[in-house]
């Protein structure tokens, strides 16, 4: 199969027949095979229903359903498990991404060698002041921190060789680092591509101010999973070997100066509290490296999710 089009969707029952209608087109006049996999994530209209009528209509439309709303990253992941095209490509289900820009996405993972694509939409038609000067920072900020020179990491529509949905896990509100996972799992070749955004024509954004505090959090979160995952020891033994280093120099400290001075008295110096205190710390930071050594060695399989229905698959 050559494309999988994974589209996350919540409350989207007035898009889902003209964006699948304009999916089919686009690959139809460009002989791909290909299917769709829509991947309601618990939503309380309609959509399910679309998707069923949908997928009876066009069998390569597919449908998988959640018992309850998990989230963006939950619905990619469950998508890409599921998708068999060689090229996978992502998009949002509210019309604002383009399906004219299939062709050019699968090109460049197909004929330019890359692993992934990420969009760029250079020209917005979001609200200024709570979208476009957010975004821009947040953008930035992850681009300096994950040394990965992308525009718009947060841009629903990409591409991917099937390997890298295949080698990575998305959890969380990890979503918008999927670029970083992918760094992380191996995959150097990572491009962008300027594309179409659209004006919002049903429904109403589901996303607020909160997921950009969210998002430096998950930025945090993934730097050190992606550093230290498989090495724990690495992090927690570094610093706590320092605090642990820092209290015993000012403990050789007290302890030279009472034997200079036998009238020395430790505990009425604050020297004392803060060698106390350091060789604590670096002895709960070996113990916490210790605990996540055991816990990544035996760590069990994780993100199992509800499914109350599947179609096709």
């Amino acid at each position: 199969m050559d494309i999988s089009i994974v589209v996350p969707l919540l409350n989207e029952e007035e898009s889902l027949p003209e964006l699948c209608d304009w999916i089919n087109r686009v690959c139809n006049e460009n002989k791909y095979s290909y299917e769709i996999i829509l991947v309601d994530d618990g939503s309380t209209d309609n959509s399910w229903n679309v998707v069923e009528e949908l997928s009876r209509a066009n069998t390569s439309i597919k449908g998988i359903r959640f018992q309850r709303n998990y989230g963006k990253s939950a619905a990619l992941n469950e998508g890409f498990r599921a998708a068999q095209g060689d090229v996978v490509i992502t998009m949002d289900a509210d019309l604002q991404d383009s399906p004219d820009e299939i062709p050019g996405l699968r090109k460049m993972i197909v004929d330019d060698g890359f692993d992934l694509i990420s969009g760029w939409k250079k020209v917005r038609y979001d609200n200024t002041l709570t979208k476009n000067i957010p975004s821009k920072f947040f953008n930035a900020v992850t681009s300096r921190v994950s040394k990965i020179k992308l525009h718009d990491f947060n841009c629903g529509l990409k591409a991917y060789r099937k390997k890298v949905v295949k080698s990575i896990e998305v959890y969380g509100e990890m979503h918008r680092y999927i670029p970083v996972l992918a760094k992380w799992a191996g995959f150097k070749k990572i491009g962008e591509k300027v594309v179409e955004h659209r004006k919002r024509k049903y429904g109403v954004t589901k996303f607020g101010w909160e997921r950009f505090v969210n998002g430096f959090l998950d930025l945090l979160s993934i730097t050190f999973v992606g550093k230290f995952s498989k090495r724990p020891m690495h992090f927690f033994g570094l610093w706590g070997t320092l605090f642990f280093l820092i209290g015993l120099g000012f403990t050789l400290y007290l302890i030279i100066s009472k034997f200079i001075s036998p009238e020395f008295n430790l505990t009425n110096r604050p020297v004392f509290y803060l060698a106390l205190t350091a060789i604590l710390i670096g002895m709960q930071l070996f113990l916490a490296g210790f605990i996540s050594e055991l816990i990544a060695r035996n760590a069990p399989g994780r993100n199992t999710y509800l499914i109350e229905d599947k179609i096709g698959l």
